[in-house]
């Protein structure tokens, strides 16, 4: 194995030189930079990160973790997140809970031993004191997700003030009785819970618990969802379910029963995945600035890890309800 000390040899010149042309850290002169760089092109000497970055008491990585990696709506997060990584000479680990708290508290444990430099969490379903006590030891960002009340940064959209403007849409259709598809405990469900119940409240309607289901954001989830719904009671015209994914089960749910989608029940969804254009009828949706969320959040992480005090720290991006042929409405 080529060592820096034959580096150095083949260089003439010392191995703290060549260390030095390795990390940038200090001055070396352009002709001995070029020689310690034909050395190492002729000896295909590999430096040893993990030596370097435990001199530096650094990784050099962060980790994005998130509830499941097979929704795509994360992808454009963790797509932004990475863009903005590579740019400041950050790697990028992802952690994927498959919606387990005990998964997402073993990822959050790799924050605890410095295995990385920061976490960027999509996914918030721990005490909001362990978050508080692991932010003191590396720093941490919420995309997507928030607490209330604490010091730990986050980026994410207004979930009530979406959920109910897509409440109101079905309403404003003459939709009364509507099913509501949440999804698995935490920040963005009791959001976007509560904007359901808002708009239902603001136009007179009381909130009919048997009209809401829990969901998990999978097409799996939502079609059962879906199918408890159904058997309710009381008819449906609508669902709106907390996620393009559950949306994308009720329609197929609905369709099993014989109904159509919108002549019988109007579906909407949440996130503006891919997918709400490539089903049948397209979906109605709150599209999110999914890239945006991934880029401000490794922007702020970055921000922390070079030690800079974060002005800002909950930012609040835009939304748009998006109105397809699900809902039954024309813009």
């Amino acid at each position: 194995m080529v060592k820096m000390s034959d580096v150095a040899k083949l260089a003439k010149v010392s191995p703290a030189t060549v260390s030095r042309v390795l990390t940038g850290t200090s001055y070396a002169s352009e002709e001995t930079r070029q020689k310690v760089l034909d050395a190492i092109k002729t000896l295909d000497y590999k430096p040893n990160r993990l030596a370097g970055n435990l001199r530096k008491m650094s990784s050099q990585t962060i980790m994005g973790v998130l509830p499941d990696i097979t929704n795509p709506f994360f992808a454009k997060i963790v797509q932004g997140i990475q863009h903005v990584a590579q740019a400041e000479g950050y790697h990028v680990l992802l952690g994927d809970t498959e919606n387990s708290l005990p998964q997402e508290q073993k990822y959050l444990n790799l924050a605890r031993e410095r295995v990385v430099d920061g976490l960027i969490l999509m996914t918030a379903r721990i005490p909001k004191e362990d978050i508080l006590a692991i932010s003191e030891i590396v720093p941490i960002v919420l995309a997507c997700e928030y607490y209330d009340d604490t010091s730990v940064p986050s980026v994410a959209i207004d979930n009530v003030s979406a959920a109910r403007e897509m409440t109101q849409h079905l309403l404003r259709l003459g939709h009364k009785k509507i099913g509501f598809i949440t999804g698995p405990d935490s920040i963005i469900k009791r959001d976007r819970t509560r904007g359901y119940q808002e708009a239902l409240t603001k136009h007179g309607l009381s909130v009919d618990p048997d009209l809401i289901e829990a969901g998990d954001f999978s097409i799996e989830s939502g079609y059962a969802a879906a199918v408890r719904l159904l058997m309710n009671k009381e008819k449906l015209t609508a669902i709106c379910a907390a996620g393009d994914q559950m949306a994308a089960g009720a329609i197929k749910a609905v369709q099993a029963h014989n109904l159509r989608v919108p002549e019988d029940i109007a579906v909407t969804g949440f996130g503006n995945i891919s997918l709400c254009t490539v089903m049948q009828p397209e979906l109605t949706t709150i599209a999110q600035p999914t890239y945006d969320m991934g880029q401000e959040a490794m922007k702020i992480l970055y921000r922390l890890l070079a030690g800079e005090a974060v002005q800002e720290k909950n930012v609040v991006l835009p939304y748009e309800l998006i109105i397809r042929q699900s809902c039954g409405a024309k813009k």
